[in-house]
């Protein structure tokens, strides 16, 4: 009995430690993902935040990048730009691959093995897209953004806490 108790706890941990997010998109099936981040978006008045999220696929990997939107004409629009934290530049073109729903819009951007393989050496700096929209008066906030990989929007000089998210780890373990 007393064998028993620490062997199923054991075993519950461990099937937390292997829980992995999954990303489909249109319909396919699922990819092993990262964790949602959070990226603060300072320029973005309507919430401040975009979700970016990275999956490992057979021919490189996939982003996903989720804005919440005042109204459903609003979608991320155009060429994206991955900055790494070591200056280098990531170009994603826009293949029309987009979904909204809950008032939120979603698009999905492809990388290349080489891409991918960038991805897993150095940690994303900060994600550079556009949202477009309707002309209405009172409609969504369009233009560019810059979402940058930071978890909180303060912080003090005595804070020595990392700041960012660990993409690169995370992205390397997919």
């Amino acid at each position: 009995m007393n064998l028993r108790l620490p062997l199923f706890v054991l075993l519950l941990i461990s099937s937390f430690a292997n829980a992995q997010e999954k990303m489909i998109v249109n319909n396919s099936k699922p990819f092993p993902a990262t964790q949602n981040y959070t990226f603060i978006c300072e320029k973005y008045a309507f919430t401040g935040e975009a979700n970016v999220q990275i999956a490992k696929t057979d021919k490189g990997g996939i982003l996903k990048v989720t804005v919440s939107t005042a109204n459903d004409k609003a979608r991320i629009a155009g060429g994206l730009y991955v900055d790494l934290a070591n200056a280098d530049v990531i170009p994603c073109v826009d293949k029309n691959v987009k979904e909204s729903s809950d008032g939120k819009t979603s698009a999905y951007y492809y990388f290349t093995p080489a891409e991918f393989a960038k991805l897993k050496k150095t940690d994303i700096y900060a994600v550079r897209f556009i949202i477009s929209g309707g002309p209405n008066t009172f409609g969504n906030q369009t233009g560019y953004f810059t979402a940058y990989n930071k978890m909180n929007y303060f912080s003090t000089a005595y804070d020595k806490s990392k700041k960012s998210f660990d993409t690169a780890k995370e992205i390397s373990l997919l």
